[in-house]
């Protein structure tokens, strides 16, 4: 039977195994500690943390794994793809462009100050460091997942302020500062084959007022786009992906839009972390994480067949609430109830633990509208 290693075990790697189980591989999942979904689903966990490459590797020598993978995670994604290199294992991109796409400072400067989409940006590594564009714009860390760290700097003061703040998430010491657009923020997900976009989806992305960037609802298909600046965001995405070297498999970008005119904020070679393949499968009948497995393992793209034309729209919406405090959905048991399909991340009262340290996710309600 075909082996396969998930890396980490959170909600969405926990649906990669269910998928994985369900399609008849045996499932091999870690993480540093077993305190996620993904250790109860998979058939073999061990207590492994997902950036120790050489632990990893030894691992997967002594159980004879074929393939290694991950969903939903900017921080497994590099080292999946670079242990795929050194065992000879079959992947969809290279670490090299793993990597690109996980370090912003990288990914803006891969795709260079002329790529229509891209954004103009600085790289500052000090804070005495020369600031060259305009107030206000968009502040974070080169290297971060989940939000960390990202602040809008409204004045020079703004930005002394926080400079450090948002350095300390960031594992290079780097920091990136970015034009900030003026417009609705919209999500992407595309799948590639043999360099080509297959599949683009995109999304409205509703945040949360009160937290910069901190997804509240996903909402498909995007009404922020026309004909015109649809057509505009798949070009975006095509020539970025054969930019970016992102040959085969899944792609998912956030994106803005300004006066008609997409910009990529983030795009990185992996499914997202919000359970949207499950949206967009109620949406026009393609489920992603099959295709991804199916691709990966087998070589078999035929789930795009699938596809059919949407007859309504679906929301996903995130129960969200600080960290450090106590799970409690009393406000959300109608809409979990009566919602088409729904997840809780904690049970009621059970500690939230912080990952983006301002509003945590602890679950979902998905529903056509």
């Amino acid at each position: 039977m075909t082996k396969i290693l998930i890396l980490g075990v959170a909600a969405v790697q926990a649906e990669a195994i269910m998928t994985l189980n369900e399609l008849g591989y045996e499932t091999y999942a870690i993480a540093m500690k077993n305190d996620g979904p993904g250790s109860k689903v998979a058939k073999h966990f061990k207590e492994i943390n997902i950036l120790d490459k050489e632990k990893i590797i030894e691992y997967i020598k002594d159980n004879s794994i074929d393939f290694v993978y991950s969903t939903g995670s900017d921080l497994a994604i590099p080292v999946a793809n670079e242990i795929s290199e050194t065992l000879n294992l079959p992947h969809f991109v290279s670490s090299d462009t793993a990597k690109t796409t996980n370090n912003k400072d990288l990914m803006r400067e891969k795709l260079g100050h002329d790529f229509v989409g891209n954004i103009p940006f600085q790289i500052i590594e000090n804070i005495d460091d020369e600031i060259k564009l305009n107030y206000p714009f968009i502040m974070k860390p080169t290297d971060s997942q989940g939000q960390r760290g990202v602040n809008i700097i409204h004045s020079h003061s703004d930005f002394l302020d926080l400079f450090e703040s948002t350095k300390n998430y960031s594992r290079s010491g780097k920091v990136i500062i970015e034009y900030l657009v003026d417009g609705p923020e919209i999500s992407v997900n595309g799948y590639v084959v043999d360099g080509e976009l297959k599949l683009m989806v995109a999304s409205d992305r509703e945040t949360w007022q009160q937290y910069v960037g901190l997804i509240h609802k996903h909402i498909v298909p995007a009404s922020v786009l026309n004909e015109s600046s649809e057509n505009e965001l798949y070009s975006i995405m095509n020539n970025l992906v054969k930019k970016l070297n992102i040959n085969n498999g899944p792609v998912y970008a956030q994106v803005k839009v300004e006066s008609n005119q997409p910009y990529v904020i983030e795009v990185t070679p992996r499914l997202d972390g919000c359970h949207m393949w499950k949206v967009i499968k109620m949406y026009n009948n393609i489920d992603l994480m099959k295709l991804t497995f199916e691709h990966l393992i087998e070589g078999n793209t035929a789930e795009l067949n699938n596809l059919t034309k949407p007859n309504s729209s679906v929301e996903l919406e995130f129960i969200c609430q600080e960290p450090n405090t106590s799970a409690d959905y009393d406000n959300y048991i109608t809409g979990i109830e009566s919602a088409e399909e729904s997840y809780l991340y904690y049970n009621q009262g059970e500690n939230i633990r912080p990952v983006n340290g301002k509003y945590e996710k602890i679950g979902y309600m998905i529903n056509r509208k």
